[in-house]
């Protein structure tokens, strides 16, 4: 484990020393959003006004969509995610839960991997997102990992089968997700300005 050396709000300041996992799911807030690895605490950047739009976005349409079937429940960041197989807590811009794995919810914090991760890009969490994120996310068994990087308007989706993430095929401009069965995702809509309407983008993906 790494000393933490950071500043935090004033309210409530953290002191230099080893913070265990438990210690940091403590002390964490839910206005502040904190990553924890190997005792080192990782405050986020606060996110640019499209990289918010992209993930309320998506949080509505997610949630509308998982409700509706009953398949599991969508939370948007800040919501921390323990991580079974590493030394770590992460916080996802959004994560999907399936029902089957629900009773992994706790009051702050989600005690195991989630069933979708999604990390949209920003340019200070681009080696994070990409790499450190990346190998956590596949070794704790997350089976989709979506990555969205609205500065290059790239979206990646992985899709976890033999403990390795593959990328998905979207050469038609469509996501299709293997948790969300009929979730059809059009990659053009994350990238319009402004965002497509959401009550029409539930009518075309047979919701309303």
């Amino acid at each position: 484990m790494a000393l933490i050396d950071i500043q935090i709000q004033k309210e409530k300041p953290l002191p230099k020393k080893i913070l265990s996992i438990e210690q940091f799911l403590e002390w964490r807030e839910e206005d502040i959003q904190a990553e924890w690895v190997d005792g080192e605490v990782i405050i986020m950047s606060p996110a640019s006004r499209k990289h918010q739009q992209i993930a309320d976005f998506l949080s509505a349409i997610l949630r509308i969509f998982s409700e509706t079937k009953n398949l599991g429940l969508a939370i948007s960041a800040p919501f921390s995610m323990r991580l079974n197989q590493t030394s770590a807590v992460r916080e996802p811009d959004l994560l999907f839960i399936s029902t089957a794995n629900l009773h992994r919810l706790k009051e702050s914090y989600l005690d195991g991997p989630a069933d979708i991760a999604i990390e949209i890009v920003s340019p200070e969490s681009i080696e994070r997102d990409r790499e450190d994120k990346f190998a956590e996310y596949e070794q704790a068994g997350i089976p989709e990992y979506w990555l969205i990087d609205p500065i290059l308007e790239q979206a990646e989706f992985y899709i976890l089968k033999q403990g390795r993430y593959h990328l998905a095929d979207i050469s038609d401009g469509i996501f299709r997700s293997h948790i969300l069965p009929g979730f059809d995702l059009q990659i053009a809509w994350l990238w319009q300005n402004p965002l497509p309407n959401t009550l029409r983008v539930l009518r075309e993906i047979g919701i309303l």
